[in-house]
């Protein structure tokens, strides 16, 4: 599996930034959980949308929060728990498409916006609101990446 990173230009050298730490969430373990029981902040919303290549729009209904809780949660600086963890579930769609596709932003947003045979001609981005479809989707992914097609 392919990892995105990112180099960005330090004083000393070239540092390598994982998808992870360029959105602001961590990967995994306790300090995902922690992060996602407080809330991610705001913050993380403008990332995901930029390294996804997604409007913020398409975002906001991939991952189904409105605009107007998105005005509350921009004040507030923090999502709640059920919207981090929709935002968590995009990123780690958007992140095993972005794998498939080796690391190509362009093919693996379009991929995302586009009909699926494996999905019953679903577009993946519309089947994130609730875990069973995220799930279908990320396992649909694991079968592309290993040649699996039935």
């Amino acid at each position: 599996m392919t990892t995105m990173n990112v180099f960005t230009p330090t004083s000393s050298a070239n540092k390598v930034v994982s998808f992870w730490q360029l959105v602001g969430v961590p990967a995994r373990g306790a300090s995902l959980y922690t992060a996602l029981h407080n809330g991610l902040p705001f913050e993380v919303y403008a990332k995901l949308a930029k390294v996804s290549g997604l409007e913020k729009s398409e975002l906001a209904n991939a991952t189904v929060i409105a605009s107007a809780t998105l005005q509350r949660r921009a004040k507030a600086g923090r999502f709640n728990k059920d919207e981090s963890d929709r935002l968590y579930r995009f990123a780690e769609v958007y992140k095993s498409a972005l794998d498939l596709f080796e690391g190509n932003n362009h093919d693996a947003s379009n991929w995302l916006k586009s009909p699926v045979r494996g999905l019953g001609d679903k577009r993946p981005i519309e089947m994130l609101s609730t875990s069973a479809e995220t799930e279908a989707v990320l396992n649909l992914i694991g079968r592309l990446e290993h040649g699996v097609f039935a």
